[in-house]
C-alpha cells in the first residue's frame, strides 16, 4: 500500500477544516429542497437510505482496493466518507466527535484498545 499518492503535507489541520465545512454544508441542506439538493434528496428518503448508500459506498471502496487503482481508491473512499458524514448529521453528530474518538485511541495498541471496549447494551 502507498501513501504518498494524494497525500498533503497540512499536518492534519487542513482535513479536519475540510470535514468541518462540509458537515457544515450538509446540515445546512438537509431540510432543502429534494430536487435541488442531493444531500435533502437522501434526507427525504429516510435513514435508511443513507445507510444503504454507505453500504453502497463501503462496497466500492472495497473493490477500488482489490483493484488497486490509487485514484479510484481515492474518489470511492471520498464518497464513503461524505455519505457518513451524512448519516452523523442525521444522527445530530459532528465529524468532531469521531475525530476526538480517533484521538483518544491515538498511540493505543489496537489490540489493546479493542480488548478494553466495553460491550454497548
Amino acid at each position: 500500500m502507498s501513501a504518498s499518492i494524494g497525500s498533503t503535507d497540512s499536518g492534519g489541520a487542513g482535513g479536519d477544516d475540510v470535514l468541518a465545512r462540509i458537515a457544515q454544508v450538509i446540515e445546512s441542506r438537509k431540510s432543502a429542497d429534494p430536487s435541488t439538493s442531493y444531500v435533502a434528496k437522501l434526507f427525504s428518503r429516510g435513514g435508511d437510505a443513507v445507510l444503504k448508500k454507505i453500504g453502497e459506498e463501503a462496497t466500492e471502496t472495497v473493490m477500488a482496493a482489490k483493484d488497486g487503482d490509487p485514484a479510484r481508491i481515492i474518489a470511492e473512499t471520498a464518497d464513503l466518507w461524505f455519505h457518513c458524514l451524512v448519516m452523523l448529521a442525521g444522527h445530530g453528530l459532528h465529524p468532531d466527535a469521531v475525530l476526538a474518538e480517533l484521538a483518544r485511541r491515538e498511540g493505543l495498541s489496537g489490540l489493546a484498545e479493542k480488548a478494553a471496549r466495553r460491550e454497548i447494551p
